[in-house]
């Protein structure tokens, strides 16, 4: 479910982000698979009669998802549009099915099936690519109570793509998702308050919805929510838990979290000085690409004997980044820097953020 479409040179939606519920009624769920069930619910014929009278041929699972679709059945159509656009088993992919089934569940007005077509419209899968389609039917799924279309819909107004573009609109749909506690809202609407970007700057409203997002996973809210604490913006100063943050960010492979934890522990900010752990994390952003890493590595050797700079050559080259599963959500759909959007709405800017597979 983490196949990524890139289809966009200025806004780029992933697919299978958007899903991954299905639908039953119109309240989301968290499981696609939730209204399946393949167990052995269904009793085993008695041997004697088997053997007294032939049996028909059983219909296959596909067999009976089509007919209970063609029929009307809600979970069915969602069914066979997750299976046709995925594939399944023996189930080869089919774009164009699962477009199909997609519009039918959708005209049941379940939020969920609404805003999964929405972004097949967006994406071009299975029907031509309109993003104002798309915007239209992501409109349609919030008013139908969809908080993930909330947050599909505000980053359209950010990226002007399907709308005319609209920073206030887009914090607005983000406020309707955050309330909601969906985390991506929580990160957009924290940061439109640190920047004072729409709403008026308020580093307290900031510091509280960037540390929900935080403590959701994402690792770009726990680097700023790090920075906060480090300099005592909208929350007491506290350096134990700024660490603890930056840690967290970095063990999901973020840079800016790499330098601005080894930044500290050269001595950049009242902690305890600890040069082997900072040569590590320059050396791991300096292989990311981060500026000047290279140099402050280099600088800091002198201060380490040999078996110290081994120790953490060696602790460099068995890093592993570990990204949670709402950062590699976020990532996938929205791009690696999504504050990227909000600063390009400030610098009245092109939007220009890196995704990542």
């Amino acid at each position: 479910m983490k196949k990524i479409m890139c289809l966009s040179l200025v806004f780029l939606l992933s697919v299978p982000t958007f899903f991954a519920q299905a639908a039953e009624g119109s309240t989301e769920r968290s499981s696609i698979f939730s209204f399946f069930n393949f167990g052995g619910d269904e009793k085993k014929p008695d041997d004697k009669t088997q053997s007294a009278e032939k049996k028909e041929p059983e219909e296959t699972k596909l067999q009976r998802l089509t007919r209970e679709a063609d029929s009307g059945n809600l979970n069915s159509q969602m069914a066979l549009g997750y299976i046709y656009l995925y594939g399944e088993n023996d189930i080869k992919i089919d774009q164009k099915k699962a477009f199909h089934y997609y519009k039918l569940a959708a005209a049941q007005n379940d939020n969920i099936a609404v805003n999964n077509l929405a972004s097949l419209y967006y994406s071009g899968i299975g029907v031509g690519q309109n993003f104002a389609m798309a915007a239209e039917l992501f409109k349609k799924a919030v008013q139908l109570g969809n908080t993930e279309a909330a947050v599909n819909l505000a980053f359209l107004y950010l990226a002007g793509s399907g709308v005319q573009k609209d920073s206030k609109e887009a914090i607005n749909y983000f406020v309707i998702a955050a309330q909601a506690g969906n985390p991506t809202a929580q990160f957009m609407l924290g940061y439109a308050y640190y920047k004072g970007h729409v709403v008026p700057q308020d580093y307290a409203r900031a510091f509280d919805l960037l540390k929900a997002s935080a403590d959701a996973g994402y690792d770009d809210a726990q680097l700023m929510t790090g920075m906060l604490y480090r300099d005592g913006q909208g929350t007491p100063q506290n350096y134990g838990k700024s660490i603890n943050y930056l840690q967290k960010s970095l063990r999901q492979g973020n840079l800016d979290a790499m330098m601005m934890l080894a930044n500290m522990l050269t001595g950049g900010v009242k902690v305890t000085p600890n040069y082997a752990t900072a040569h590590v994390l320059y050396n791991l952003a300096s292989v990311r690409g981060a500026p000047d890493a290279a140099e402050e590595r280099n600088s800091i050797e002198q201060r380490l004997n040999v078996e110290q700079l081994l120790q953490a050559q060696s602790q460099a080259d068995s890093y592993q980044e570990r990204p949670s599963s709402l950062t590699r959500y976020i990532r996938q759909t929205f791009g690696k820097n999504i504050k990227a959007y909000i600063d390009a709405a400030i610098a009245k800017r092109p939007v220009k953020t890196e995704k990542t597979v």
